[in-house]
């Protein structure tokens, strides 16, 4: 019987983290949204004053925008369901950030596609000015370049690639990372 090595536990271990955010996601969609909706429906059916019943509407819906804003911080549904590119695509255009994208409709894995889109996240968070950002499943891993940001936030993109495996190369003018995928 053999063990598995220290890296190999590490990417592993992270691995199952990714998955872990996701069934997070998925049981906060799943459950609590669903009875939340579920909530507002059945108020809107009660014998009381309109304008009590609207505002408690009001609330049930700010709660449900709220649980899903966490959820979306967990593992955004959109990363499982479309990928990396409209996940990003979605992000920018709710944020403003100014970034030109060029992402592959190719499937990396939860794992990569997870350290790869919020370590994007915190990068385009961190440059006020205009980002290129291109990712691509290279063979086994998923590579991000991003032209524009400063090198020194290569070290977001280590932190999220390194326990996959991963690594990451920055140049004045870029930032390359390797996510392996899962």
């Amino acid at each position: 019987m053999t063990t598995a090595d220290g890296p190999t536990r590490r990417r592993d271990a992270r691995r199952e983290h990714w998955a872990r955010r996701r069934r997070l996601e998925r049981r906060l969609h799943d459950g609590a949204a669903v009875r939340i909706s579920s909530l507002a429906l059945r108020l809107g059916v009660l014998d009381a004053p309109r304008e009590q019943i609207e505002a408690l509407q009001e609330e049930v819906a700010a709660a449900l925008d709220e649980l899903r804003a966490v959820a979306a911080g967990i593992y955004p549904p959109l990363l499982h369901e479309a990928g990396l590119g409209p996940a990003l695509a979605e992000r920018a255009r709710s944020t403003g950030a100014d970034v030109a994208l060029d992402v592959t409709a190719d499937r990396a894995g939860p794992a990569a596609e997870g350290a790869a889109y919020f370590a994007l996240v915190e990068v385009l968070a961190a440059t006020p000015g205009p980002l290129a950002v291109s990712a691509r499943r290279e063979g086994v891993s998923l590579v991000v370049v991003i032209t524009g940001a400063d090198p020194a936030l290569a070290a977001v993109l280590v932190d999220e690639a390194a326990p996959l495996g991963g690594d990451v190369r920055a140049t004045a003018s870029r930032i390359v990372g390797r996510f392996p995928c899962g």
